[in-house]
C-alpha cells in the first residue's frame, strides 16, 4: 500500500473525523487540519483554512514529513439567509471557507501532487442543484465547489491527479443528531428521502477512502451524489 500521507482538512469533527478515522483504519498515514488542530486519528496541524499564508505553510510543514498523496477539502461552513435578507458578510464568510479555502488548498498541493500524482476529493453538497430557501450562500459555494473541481480535473489531468466532488445529501453528526432524532424530523426524512433515513458520516467516509483506494484516474471531474436519491426524488 501506498504509504504517502492524505491531508484532510476540517478533520477535527464530523465528516472530516469520520473520514480521518477510515483513512487510518486503512492504514494510509492521514493529517487532520483544522482551526483547534484536533486529530481523531494520525497526525493534526492547527491552520485558518481562510488564510493563505497559513494554508501555504501548514502544507509545507506536511511535505517535509514525506510524500503527499491527496487531499480532501471538507472544511465548510453554514450560516442561513435569505435571497432578500441575506447579510453580505454572512455571504463572504461562507464563500471564504466553503469556496475560496478549496481554491487555495487545492492550489497549495498541486505542487506536491504533481511529483506522483494523486487524488484530490472535495466535499461539495447536493445542495448545488438545488434551490433551497435561506441557503443562498450555502448553495452558492457549493455549486463553486463543484464547478472548480470541473476545471481542476481538466487542467490536471496530464498530472496524473483526478479531482472528484462527493456531494452528500443529509448526514447525521454530533452537530445535528439531535435535530435528526425528533420525530418530526424523521417522518419528513420519509417522505422526502427514497431509502428514508439520513446518511452516516461513516457512510461518506467509506466512499472517500474507497476513491483512494481504488484509484481510478479516469474518473475525474465528476460530482457524486450521495443523498439516498432525495436530489432526483419529485
Amino acid at each position: 500500500m501506498d504509504k504517502s500521507q492524505i491531508i484532510v482538512t476540517g478533520a477535527s469533527k464530523g465528516i472530516g473525523a469520520a473520514i480521518a478515522a477510515e483513512f487510518d483504519k486503512r492504514g494510509y498515514p492521514v493529517v487532520c487540519v483544522s482551526r483547534s488542530g484536533g486529530a481523531p486519528a494520525g497526525t493534526g496541524y492547527c491552520c485558518d483554512m481562510t488564510n493563505e499564508d497559513s494554508v501555504r505553510e501548514t502544507f509545507g510543514k506536511i511535505a517535509a514529513n514525506g510524500p503527499i498523496a491527496g487531499l480532501v477539502n471538507n472544511a465548510g461552513l453554514h450560516i442561513p439567509g435569505s435571497a432578500a435578507g441575506l447579510q453580505t458578510s454572512d455571504y463572504d464568510k461562507v464563500m471564504r471557507l466553503n469556496a475560496t479555502a478549496v481554491m487555495v488548498a487545492a492550489r497549495e498541493v498541486y505542487p506536491y501532487l504533481k511529483e506522483n500524482g494523486g487524488t484530490v476529493v472535495n466535499i461539495g453538497s447536493f445542495f448545488d442543484k438545488l434551490g433551497v430557501p435561506d441557503n443562498l450562500a450555502y448553495c452558492a459555494s457549493k455549486a463553486a465547489v463543484a464547478a472548480m473541481t470541473r476545471c481542476m480535473a481538466v487542467e490536471w489531468g496530464k498530472d496524473g491527479i483526478s479531482v472528484v466532488n462527493v456531494a452528500p445529501g443529509y448526514i447525521e453528526t454530533d452537530l445535528n443528531r439531535d435535530f435528526l432524532s425528533r420525530e418530526k424530523t424523521q417522518a419528513w426524512l420519509r417522505g422526502r428521502v427514497p431509502v428514508q433515513r439520513a446518511g452516516t458520516a461513516d457512510e461518506v467516509a467509506r466512499l472517500v477512502a474507497a476513491i483512494f483506494c481504488e484509484k481510478i484516474n479516469f474518473l475525474t471531474g465528476e460530482t457524486i451524489y450521495m443523498d439516498g436519491g432525495q436530489g432526483m426524488n419529485h
